[in-house]
């Protein structure tokens, strides 16, 4: 069986970035968020509840539960993330990425991502919070993968962008990927990253995440405000 490498944004900048960060790739769990600061763009207050224990039992599938490509039709649907800090809404693009809305849909029907931490936060050079890992370790996955889809040519992901996280393989498409809250250029060797959907509401929460920085004020690590999924639903129309 081939091992499965950490599924890692690839970086331009000197610093290794991989999964959880240098040196520490296990969630510290929960934590008291009254020690934390975090505010958003609009100044207020950010109020997030004390994340829940990451699930000790991670189910997993197999390459046969690959849902099938969904048909562009509708072109776009609504996945609301409920997390300890507040909800983020999320537009798929079901026709630009029909294979990964359809596992993300999949993946959220089958309660995936339930009690899930967001274990990686960057703050130098790239821009993005990571989610999607049910361990908080960095290092899982749901057990199958797949291709990229609708990777930006120019390797230019805005604010708001909704993307998949993967390993140096193309296919290792899988369960983690990451919302981008300040604009960010990313490496197109290899093929990029697939873009499936935006944040229509909600990015002020990810802003006032980033906002308090990763661990001990590293570059990239597990945010300083922990934040967990805790249910993931999509709205197929």
């Amino acid at each position: 069986m081939r091992r499965r490498s950490l599924p890692v944004l690839l970086s331009v900048l000197a610093i290794p970035l991989a999964g959880c960060g240098s040196g520490n790739a296990t969630f510290p769990g929960a934590q008291d968020t009254a020690t934390v600061s975090a505010t958003g763009a609009d100044g207020a207050a950010l109020a997030c509840e004390e994340p829940p224990a990451a699930p000790a039992d991670v189910r997993s599938f197999t390459q046969d539960d690959l849902p099938q490509p969904l048909t562009g039709d509708p072109a776009t649907l609504t996945a609301t993330l409920t997390t300890t800090c507040g909800d983020i809404v999320l537009e798929l693009d079901a026709a630009a990425a029909p294979q990964t809305v359809a596992s993300f849909a999949f993946l959220a029907e089958e309660g995936y991502w339930d009690d899930s931490p967001c274990h990686r936060l960057t703050t130098s050079g790239i821009f993005v919070l990571q989610c999607g890992d049910p361990s908080g370790t960095g290092r899982g996955n749901p057990g199958y993968g797949y291709g990229i889809e609708n990777a930006p040519e120019a390797g230019v992901y805005p604010a708001g962008t909704l993307a998949m996280a993967r390993t140096a393989d193309p296919e290792s498409n899988g369960g983690q990927f990451f919302v981008v809250y300040e604009e960010t250029q990313l490496p197109t060797d290899g093929g990029g990253y697939s873009v499936f959907g935006r944040v229509t509401e909600g990015l002020d929460i990810v802003e006032a995440i980033a906002a308090a920085g990763a661990e001990g004020g590293a570059p990239d690590g597990p945010p300083a405000q922990p934040v967990s999924i805790l249910s993931v639903e999509v709205d197929e129309g």
